[in-house]
């Protein structure tokens, strides 16, 4: 029972998340904490798949981009002439904070430049694909009070939300 995830436990894990084609999106060998049960950083669907699971046991889970990481909304992405963009953002991947007219801030990732034209995306690199995620599970141990109230295993060992 000590090694089983469950309610109120921390567990650590290492992570793959692979693309709709099967090429690798992100990777983590060193592992990375939550407390389970508590609505924490991890899509529900996963979680709901750890449950009752071991260490040493690897589970894949599919992700459709409702459990996931959303539908791609058109109306977050954006195209300018190339010439009204600084400089240092002209290059495919660079990152950029906006802000509107509310102060609400969004990063927009650049996707494409073609034509003199340049295209920032604020959608997660994932929206409206089906993903797939390979868990192990590394180590499981019990929570503390404090850590089931903040959520998160002490030390900020916190897993990266991906959501």
């Amino acid at each position: 029972m000590q090694d089983t995830v469950a309610r109120h436990r921390v567990v650590y894990l290492t992570y793959t998340i692979l693309d709709q084609n099967g090429e690798l999106f992100e990777q983590y060998d060193l592992p990375v904490g939550y407390v389970h049960g508590v609505n924490g950083p991890l899509f529900e669907k996963i979680e709901r798949a750890l449950e009752g699971r071991k260490v040493g046991d690897r589970v894949e889970v599919t992700l459709s981009p409702r459990d996931g990481f959303g539908e791609h909304k058109p109306e977050l992405t954006f195209t300018d002439d190339i010439d009204n963009v600084p400089p240092e953002h002209r290059r495919l991947g660079s990152q950029v904070m906006f802000e509107n007219e509310r102060g609400e801030q969004m990063e927009l990732r650049v996707t494409r430049i073609a034509d003199g034209k340049l295209t920032v995306d604020g959608n997660h690199p994932l929206a409206g694909q089906t993903v797939k995620f390979v868990v192990t599970i590394v180590g499981v141990r019990a929570a503390t009070p404090e850590e089931i109230a903040n959520g998160i295993p002490a030390g900020g060992e916190a897993t990266p939300r991906i959501h």
